[in-house]
């Protein structure tokens, strides 16, 4: 009996395993997306905020900004930080920059 609970417990950490890794997939996808829609109608903001943030944000750094529309709804702004990933973010920490028409 101990082996059958041990292949259920193994058929069980592969199966989080791979929901772990599909939605890793998916999310990647997304911000792939975002970037491709953010390439088209580049957004910026300045961060004036970093508390609890000091490795990811620079103060007074220019950031691209990516639409979102969950971070939108939450009082968050989606950034590409110093790590080169986006990630959402309060919108206090930033202060939107707009730039001419060309």
């Amino acid at each position: 009996m101990k082996r059958m609970a041990s292949a259920r417990k193994n058929s069980s950490s592969r199966k989080s395993s791979s929901v772990k890794r599909a939605t890793s997939v998916r999310a990647k996808r997304s911000s792939v997306m975002a970037r491709d829609v953010a390439a088209d109608h580049p957004r910026f903001a300045i961060c004036v905020r970093n508390k609890d943030y000091e490795v990811s944000l620079e103060l007074w750094k220019l950031y691209p900004v990516l639409e979102d529309e969950f971070g939108a709804r939450h009082g968050m702004i989606r950034v590409i930080d110093e790590s080169g990933d986006d990630y959402l973010f309060p919108n206090e920490y930033f202060v939107a920059v707009s730039s001419p028409d060309r």
